[in-house]
């Protein structure tokens, strides 16, 4: 790789995907009000480069502006999931259909290798849920539909909000080994080449999982 030819990393790059982080994580509660003057001094970087983070944040639907309060964390709640994922449920059942038909032979071979570390977290008893990007199980489907507006709509319009709702809700106890063989099943019906099947097992996997996500929220709610 020439490094010489590589992007460089800026301020606001890296303030904006910490602070991403941070607010996917839980570091950062939701519904907390953010202060650009507190967020430069903890991040060592100008107010200026904090707004600009802070509007990027806006676009991946983490940041909300209210009238008179500013910008703030959105609120993880049983409305706002139901919409999100009635939207995942089609977008990414769509994902699935297209890369049953789009992915490569390798591609669906890197896919099986990743399900198999990720069969490790499932005997572990850990939660079930992955990082960003390449490790995440999900992401590597959307890449897989080969369309550049599905991937466009999922991956900067949703995706980091869905994994704030994976990551602070998680998975646990029985639907951990649901979901994995979930995962498997929809894999497998992507590598014999079956669009049909492809898209009903993950509109149905995303379905199981708002629900699962969902008695779990209520139960932190009560």
């Amino acid at each position: 790789m020439n490094l010489a030819t590589e992007t460089p990393i800026t301020a606001a790059d890296k303030t904006f995907l910490e602070l991403r982080t941070a607010i996917v994580e839980g570091d950062v509660t939701a519904g907390s009000k953010l202060s650009e003057t507190e967020l430069s001094t903890k991040y060592a970087v100008s107010r200026a480069v904090v707004r600009e983070a802070i509007n990027r944040l806006e676009a991946c639907n983490l940041i909300e502006r209210k009238p008179n309060v500013g910008a703030r964390v959105v609120d993880l709640n049983t409305e706002g999931l139901l919409e999100l994922y009635q939207v995942r449920e089609s977008l990414e059942g769509m994902a699935a259909r297209l890369a049953a038909s789009n992915m490569t032979d390798q591609e669906v071979q890197a896919l099986q290798s990743l399900l198999e570390k990720h069969y490790k977290t499932v005997q572990s008893g850990d939660n079930y849920y992955q990082e960003a990007g390449d490790v995440d199980f999900h992401y590597r489907i959307i890449q897989g539909s080969k369309n550049s507006q599905l991937i466009t709509l999922l991956v900067d319009g949703i995706y980091h909000l869905i994994r704030m709702y994976r990551v602070q809700l998680g998975m646990s106890g029985p639907r951990v080994t649901t979901a994995f063989e979930e995962h498997r099943n929809i894999v497998n019906a992507i590598a014999n080449r079956d669009p049909e099947l492809a898209e009903m097992l993950m509109r149905r996997h995303i379905a199981y999982t708002r629900k699962s996500l969902q008695n779990k929220l209520s139960q932190e709610q009560a």
